[in-house]
């Protein structure tokens, strides 16, 4: 079986219509899960914790599309 990895993380965001960060350096990253449906619980357990703050929010990324992404894609030069 492949691995998989997922990303789970979030923070306060400038709008809630929008996914801007306020400030990016403080974004809460909870961690990096081996299979989708524990990270879909460490993201439904950080949402459900901040859910009285609308300007908060979590998400749950898939990191195994951003790595083969960054094999595919050369690099830059200065």
């Amino acid at each position: 079986m492949t691995q998989h990895l997922h990303i789970v993380f979030g923070g306060e965001l400038v709008t809630p219509s929008e996914n801007t960060f306020k400030d990016p350096e403080q974004i809460h990253v909870v961690g990096v899960f081996a299979d989708r449906k524990s990270a879909y619980d460490a993201w439904k357990n950080e949402a459900q914790r901040t859910v009285d703050n609308a300007h908060m929010r979590y998400f749950l990324g898939d990191l195994q599309k951003l790595i083969e992404d960054s094999v595919d894609e050369p690099e830059e030069q200065d």
